[in-house]
């Protein structure tokens, strides 16, 4: 017997007065955003499931009375809605998405990496330790905004050192628009510094690199130590990867988190805007200045160079929005070019299949 689902129109976040108690879909995240992209008849023959887990060979998906694995698909990453087909299940149609999180791939190639979809809050975390590194951090902020997710810096390991201020003002000077916590990964802070993000129905995001206690967050939450954790270098305050895939956990009442492997490379491309975001004080900068094309070096009337001078800039923040403007464009260029390439070779390979169809209809 199909499912009605016609009580999900519209959804939970529409309807929380009437009924607090989330059903199966709004517990894993369905939203009216989603909603508003299909039909109850449609939903009817293909009903909706989130990818929860990628594995190499396969997506696990959950659904409403659905917990089971699908072939692999490049085009969907974890945290994506589709609507499954079970009589051709690669033509499951992927839903659009409040947001995509994304990098350009490890390695020389130009590939776009999808990591993650509809995330609604991106904490950034880092250790109150040798991991600090404000670079790394402007880095994944930058990438959050750009995908319009609301980030978090998550300062860890504070009750490993006597004063956490020197940290928490580093932070703070990265952007007036992103909040800064410091907590004890273990016990119950995460759980109660953290109840406004995580919210039910809600997914949030743990990102940074490996060590800085991303898992042990997600245990916090959930209340248990179902993921695996280990401790960091002594030397260098370095992690081991403990985490080997990105994966949806369900928080028992709660929200749903994503526990992502560290990253040593996080290379951006298609991020202007978000780079523009976090430099906003720059760019308003920028705007004073005598020309509009100023490369900001030694051009008379550079109001940012002026700001240097003065000491009302940083002289290092300005070298890190460089590097990140000239990285973001050389990649994205880079990925624009090859674009391009691909859908010349593919006009290429059309016309010539198109000629030899001719050809065999040609009589001799």
């Amino acid at each position: 017997m199909a499912r009605n689902y016609s009580e999900f129109f519209p959804s939970g976040a529409d309807r929380a007065d009437a009924n607090p108690r989330p059903s199966p879909l709004e517990a894993i995240g369905w939203q009216s955003f989603f909603a508003q992209q299909t039909s109850a008849e449609e939903l009817a023959v293909t009903p909706p499931v989130r990818v929860i887990e990628v594995h190499r060979n396969a997506l696990h998906v959950l659904g409403d009375g659905i917990d089971e694995n699908l072939p692999p698909r490049l085009d969907a990453t974890v945290g994506d809605w589709l609507l499954l087909d079970r009589t051709d299940v690669s033509a499951s149609r992927i839903l659009e998405r409040k947001s995509l999180l994304k990098r350009r791939a490890p390695g020389t190639g130009r590939r776009i990496q999808l990591m993650a979809a509809n995330i609604e809050t991106v904490f950034v975390v880092s250790s109150c330790n040798q991991d600090f590194n404000v670079a790394r951090l402007e880095r994944y902020i930058a990438v959050a905004f750009e995908a319009e997710i609301s980030p978090v810096i998550l300062l860890t390991k504070s009750d490993l050192v006597s004063d956490t201020q020197h940290y928490v003002d580093q932070a703070q000077a990265i952007s007036d628009l992103v909040p800064v916590v410091t907590l004890d990964a273990r016990g119950d802070e995460p759980a109660s510094k953290l109840a406004d993000w995580c919210k039910p129905g809600k997914t949030v995001a743990f990102l940074g690199s490996s060590g800085v206690g991303k898992s042990t967050l997600t245990n916090a939450l959930a209340g248990n130590q179902s993921i695996a954790t280990q401790a960091i270098r002594e030397d260098d305050a370095r992690g081991r990867h403990t985490t080997t895939r990105r994966q949806l956990h369900q928080v028992p009442g709660g929200c749903l988190v994503l526990d992502a492997p560290g990253m040593r490379e996080l290379q951006l491309t298609d991020a202007a805007s978000g780079i523009e975001d976090l430099f906003s004080d720059l760019k308003a900068l920028a705007a004073r200045c005598r020309f509009n094309d100023c490369g900001h070096q030694n051009e008379p009337g550079c109001a940012v160079q002026e700001a240097v001078r003065d000491g009302s800039l940083d002289g290092t923040r300005l070298k890190r929005w460089r590097k990140l403007i000239a990285e973001e464009a050389f990649n994205s260029s880079s990925l624009a070019e090859r674009r391009s390439k691909d859908k010349a070779f593919g006009k290429m390979v059309r016309s010539v299949m198109k000629q030899r169809k001719r050809d065999r209809q040609t009589p001799d």
